[in-house]
């Protein structure tokens, strides 16, 4: 068969829609007044409008694109399974709410193998070279988590064993660019110290971003409505303008990426706080992309969703995850500076890159194996510009700084607020659900907890 190195992006919007939008969403005004509007229909804003929903309060839930998910999403189209463009591995399943949530809803759940290969040229790695591959992990995670408590936060490069020898770059590429999105130069030990150990996964055999539209199911979302424009100072609260008109609520939660709100897509008026911007852009989000190969008869010999790595000498490097949910479709993972520069040239180059590399691997003719390929590209989707956050050094504080809110009617949420499961969908969720349940608080919708009563409020940002 051919090859098809391309995927229609009008076929791929219109698949994912339809699986993630479904009739029960319905329409919303596109003006009009509510009692918290939620700009960004990803797991943050689809929790926080679950959140409100409950509360029985008039909401808006404006999202820019032409679907719900944000940087979770499953479509089907390209290879005839559940692929999942955006978030997979879901981390920490015994705590995360959308796992617990999803498989409450039918959704199969199911644990990712342990441990993960190691490739040595056309071999895999001998017993006794894992062990040194994960004596070297643990070593280096230790000395970045001694490094965080110091007086000065230092970057996660600095603070790695000068002995790590021959495993050196493969340690770094996966607690880098593989863990964060990012080489280890650019993020700050104490944000990688503070994350919850993500050693135990599992994944929906119906894909991440299907599970997160299932929960989304009964909401009513305005898609393909950017939001242009927010004043969050006046005294009856925030004015919301999109292309479809105006909202007003008496208050708003912002869900939208780091790099987003760097970007200025969103005018804010008056403009936002310099504690807040600079927030913003010390929470740049990482490089992370999937090259997704549909490979027939298991040419790689590996089992469902083997997990492997290469010994590598350079940053020129990826990772495989083989057979996904037992099928025939393999991900190839390029992230950090080297993805990054990668997808710039765009999804031709990457798949040439993962054959070429596989290649090297196990030997095999794939360009002849290989029945239908596809390459994300987060960096160039407009409403995202990126994959997820990981704070530079010095900016660990800023995502507490992002869960202060403004003026007591402007909150923001969203895997970068929060500081300890930043970069998963589970820590999205949460954040939304708190932004929420803070932002009911202050309109007056619920109650504030019995020992906050009778307290003098802090004074807020404005």
């Amino acid at each position: 068969m051919t090859l098809a190195t391309t995927v229609n992006r009008r076929s791929f919007l219109a698949g994912s829609a339809a699986v993630a939008v479904s009739p029960a969403l319905g329409a919303v005004p596109a003006s009009g007044e509510v009692d918290i509007a939620i700009i960004g229909a990803g797991a943050a804003g689809i929790a926080a409008a679950r959140r409100v929903a409950a509360a029985k309060q008039r909401f808006a839930l404006i999202e820019a694109a032409e679907r719900v998910g944000g940087r979770c999403i499953t479509e089907s189209r390209t290879f005839g399974v559940p692929f999942d463009r955006g978030a997979h591995w879901i981390h920490a399943p015994d705590i995360n709410p959308v796992a617990k949530l999803a498989t409450g809803s039918g959704f199969e759940l199911y644990p990712a193998p342990p441990g993960h290969k190691i490739r040595i040229g056309r071999r895999h790695g001998r017993e006794s070279e894992m062990e040194d591959f994960l004596a070297a992990l643990v070593r280096a995670s230790r000395a970045i988590a001694e490094a965080a408590r110091g007086k000065a936060d230092v970057s996660c490069a600095l603070a790695l064993p000068k002995d790590l020898g021959e495993w050196g770059p493969t340690v770094e590429f996966v607690l880098g660019p593989f863990g964060c999105g990012k080489d280890l130069a650019e993020v700050s030990a104490a944000d990688f110290a503070r994350s919850v150990e993500r050693t135990i996964d599992a994944y929906f055999r119906a894909g991440y971003g299907a599970a997160l539209a299932r929960l989304a199911a009964e909401l009513p979302v305005q898609v393909s409505s950017p939001v242009t424009r927010v004043s969050w100072t006046g005294r009856t609260g925030v004015d919301i303008e999109t292309p479809r008109g105006r909202i007003r609520a008496r208050a708003a939660i912002v869900t939208v990426s780091t790099a987003i709100l760097a970007a200025g897509k969103i005018r804010f008026i008056p403009d936002l706080p310099r504690r807040q911007q600079e927030a913003a852009a010390k929470l740049s989000l990482g490089s992370y992309d999937h090259i997704a190969l549909e490979l027939p008869n298991n040419p790689l010999g590996l089992q469902a969703d083997d997990l492997v790595f290469e010994k590598s000498h350079t940053t020129r490097t990826g990772a495989i995850l083989a057979n996904m949910s037992g099928s025939t479709l393999c991900m190839v993972e390029v992230a950090g500076k080297f993805g990054r520069d990668l997808a710039a040239q765009g999804e031709q180059a990457m798949i040439a890159f993962a054959l070429e590399w596989l290649g090297g691997l196990y030997g095999a003719d794939l360009t002849k194996k290989v029945r239908r390929a596809a390459a994300t590209r987060w960096n160039e989707e407009p409403w995202v510009l990126g994959a997820f956050s990981a704070a530079m050094v010095g900016g660990q504080p800023a995502r507490r700084a992002l869960m202060e809110p403004l003026n007591n009617r402007l909150w923001f949420a969203g895997e970068a607020v929060h500081e300890t499961l930043w970069g998963t969908v589970g820590g999205a969720w949460e954040s939304g659900e708190r932004a929420a349940v803070d932002a009911l608080r202050r309109i007056g919708a619920i109650a504030e907890p019995a020992a906050a009563r009778g307290r003098p409020r802090r004074r807020r940002t404005r």
